[in-house]
């Protein structure tokens, strides 16, 4: 199993992201999807979830309303949009499936 995320790096307050995470190794269809956080000295959060269709989601409220979780099933990839971004959403983004956590992607929002 693997699931390797994309997509970070450092942008501006109020600036945008798409995170990308690839999975193999397992039946990504039939399974739910996470993207969690952790920020330095904190632990690590849930910041969005998304069913096996792409219907139904969730989101800490947090980020509700500024970051979309997504899927594409026939790429095996789930996606974050991150519109809006702020100073506190800086943190090493991990998304999760199958029980498997992937190496992180760091997002930085600094001016």
């Amino acid at each position: 199993v693997q699931l390797v995320e994309s997509g970070g790096g450092l942008v501006q307050p109020g600036g945008s992201l798409r995170l990308s995470c690839a999975a193999s190794g397992f039946t990504f269809s039939k399974y739910y999807m996470f993207w969690y956080r952790q920020a330095p000295g904190k632990e690590r959060e849930l910041v969005a979830g998304i069913s096996t269709s792409g219907g139904p989601s969730n989101y800490a409220d947090s980020v509700k309303g500024r970051f979309t979780i997504s899927r594409d099933n026939d790429k095996n990839t789930v996606y974050l949009q991150m519109n809006n971004l702020k100073s506190e959403d800086t943190a090493v983004y991990y998304c999760k499936g199958f029980g498997y956590w992937g190496q992180g992607t760091q997002v930085t929002v600094s001016a």
